[in-house]
C-alpha cells in the first residue's frame, strides 16, 4: 500500500514537472532562459520544452515597439526663462538579454535618461529658439538618448516634444510683440501701396501731358500750314489782282474796292464797341463792286480749265 501511494505521489510529480516544462513564446516576445539561476538562451515565439527542474522562464521580454510619456516638467532656458515641457518617446527592445539582466526598471531608466536630456538641451537654448526649432530639439535628444541605451539592448526610435508652454506674462509680452510686428508689416504694405499709387498717377499724368503736347504740337503744325497756304493763296490773288489792274482792266479795281469794302464792314460788324451800323446810300457801287468780283472769279477758273 506505502508502495502505491509513492508511486502516485511520484507521477504526479512528473506530471507537474514536464506540464511546467512545456513554454509557448507569443508572437512579439522573447523569453530568457536560467540554468540553475544562470541566463543560457532566449526563447523566440513558437513552442518550447525545458528541462525540468533545472531551467526556468528568468523574463519575459516585449519585442514590440512601445511608447513612454514623458511627464511635465519645468526648464530654464538659457535666457532665464521658466518654460514648461513634456514629451513622449518611442522604442523597441533588440536584445532581450541586455534589457533583462542589464538595468533593473527599464521603463524608469529609460524615463530618467530622456527627462534629464530634455532639460540639458533645452537648458542651452534661447526661447526664442526653443519655440522654432522644435524639430532640431527632437533629433538632439534622439542621438542622446539612443546612444545612452545601446548598452540595454535598446533602440529609441523616436523622441518628440508634445508641448512647450511658456510662463502667461511671457506669452502676453510674446503676443503683443506679433501684434506690433503684424501692425507694422500692414503699414509697411500700406505705404507701398500708397507709393505705387503715387507713382502710377505720375506716370498718367505725365503720358497725360506728352499727348496733350504731341497734340497741341500738331494743332500748330496743321495752323502753319494753312497759314501758310492762305498766304499764298491771297498771294497768288494780289499778283493776279495787280497784273490786271496794271493792264487797265476797271473790273479789276472794282473787285479790289469791293474787297476793301467788305473786310471794312466785317470789322465794323465785329466790333465789340460798336452798337449803330450806318450803311451808305449809294448801294450801287457795292453792288458793281460784287459782280466784278464774281466775273473776275469766273474768268480765273476758265483760264484754269
Amino acid at each position: 500500500m506505502g508502495i502505491e501511494i509513492v508511486a502516485v505521489v511520484l507521477l504526479i510529480l512528473i506530471v507537474v514537472a514536464l506540464a511546467n516544462s512545456v513554454v509557448i513564446v507569443r508572437q512579439g516576445y522573447e523569453y530568457t532562459v536560467e540554468f540553475l539561476g544562470k541566463y543560457t538562451r532566449s526563447l523566440e515565439p513558437g513552442f518550447h520544452i525545458l528541462v525540468p527542474i533545472l531551467e526556468k522562464i528568468g523574463a519575459k521580454i516585449n519585442r514590440m515597439e512601445q511608447v513612454l510619456d514623458v511627464p511635465s516638467q519645468e526648464v530654464i532656458t538659457r535666457d532665464n526663462a521658466m518654460v514648461t515641457v513634456d514629451g513622449v518617446l518611442f522604442f523597441q527592445i533588440q536584445k532581450a538579454e541586455n534589457a533583462a539582466y542589464q538595468v533593473r526598471d527599464l521603463d524608469l531608466a529609460i524615463l530618467n535618461l530622456v527627462m534629464t536630456n530634455i532639460r540639458t538641451v533645452i537648458g542651452g537654448m534661447e526661447i526664442d529658439e526653443l519655440l522654432s526649432q522644435r524639430d532640431s530639439i527632437n533629433q538632439r535628444l534622439l542621438s542622446v538618448v539612443d546612444d545612452a541605451t545601446i548598452p540595454w539592448g535598446v533602440k529609441v526610435t523616436r523622441v518628440e516634444i508634445k508641448d512647450i508652454t511658456p510662463p502667461r506674462d511671457l506669452i502676453d509680452a510674446m503676443a503683443r510683440q506679433m501684434k506690433a510686428e503684424r501692425e507694422k508689416r500692414a503699414n509697411i504694405l500700406e505705404a507701398e501701396g500708397v507709393r505705387q499709387s503715387e507713382i502710377l498717377k505720375s506716370e498718367g499724368e505725365k503720358q497725360s501731358r506728352i499727348l496733350q503736347a504731341e497734340g497741341e504740337r500738331e494743332a500748330a503744325f496743321r495752323a502753319a500750314e494753312a497759314r501758310e497756304r492762305a498766304a499764298e493763296a491771297e498771294a497768288n490773288a494780289t499778283k493776279m489782282l495787280s497784273d490786271a489792274i496794271a493792264q487797265g482792266d476797271a473790273k479789276a479795281l472794282n473787285y479790289f474796292l469791293g474787297v476793301k469794302y467788305v473786310e471794312a464792314l466785317q470789322g465794323i460788324v465785329t466790333s465789340p464797341n460798336q452798337k449803330l451800323l450806318m450803311l451808305p446810300m449809294d448801294t450801287q457801287n457795292l453792288i458793281g463792286s460784287l459782280a466784278g468780283i464774281a466775273e473776275i472769279a469766273k474768268e480765273v477758273m476758265d483760264n484754269k480749265k
